[in-house]
């Protein structure tokens, strides 16, 4: 985990200015076992299909996976100067663990999962990401999604 002191200036400052969020409410649910969910991955690594449109900076928008999509047809238009790509240039599951969650699936860890997958740009303040994130839960329910794997990059 990177650390405050460790993030060169000016990017640290601005960092420490950063109003934290905070939401009104805190929803809870209680979910079937582990090995009853269908799992579907929300990453914020700014991935998506080579066919799909890039990142805009800030935009709050997120890009649907599909879940036999091969790494080789993944693009990262994360829009940090200070993002480290090698990680995803060496092993896509380094930032979306998708070959790992069908292990899980496979081994009878977990239920199953999804047929679609997210991603959403990280260097965004959460207040705009927050009606796409109202729609996606709803995509999420509607394709019987039991949880999810968040991966924050």
């Amino acid at each position: 985990m990177a650390r405050l002191s460790d993030i060169p200036e000016p990017l640290r400052s601005h960092l420490a200015k950063l109003e934290c969020p905070t939401f009104e409410h805190t929803p809870w649910a209680v979910g079937p076992a582990p090995a009853e969910r269908r799992i579907a991955m929300v990453s914020t690594a700014g991935l998506h299909t080579r066919d799909d449109r890039p990142f805009a900076g800030m935009s709050g928008e997120y890009r649907v996976i599909p879940g036999g999509v091969a790494a080789g047809d993944l693009v990262m238009s994360h829009i940090s100067s200070n993002f480290d790509r090698t990680g995803f240039a060496q092993d896509l599951n380094v930032v979306f663990p998708l070959d790992r969650l069908n292990e899980l699936a496979r081994e009878g860890v977990i239920g199953g999962v999804a047929d679609r997958h997210y991603s959403f740009m990280g260097a965004t303040d959460p207040k705009k990401m927050e009606s796409a994130a109202r729609e996606l839960a709803a995509r999420l329910e509607q394709d019987q999604v039991t949880g999810v794997l968040l991966v924050p990059v």
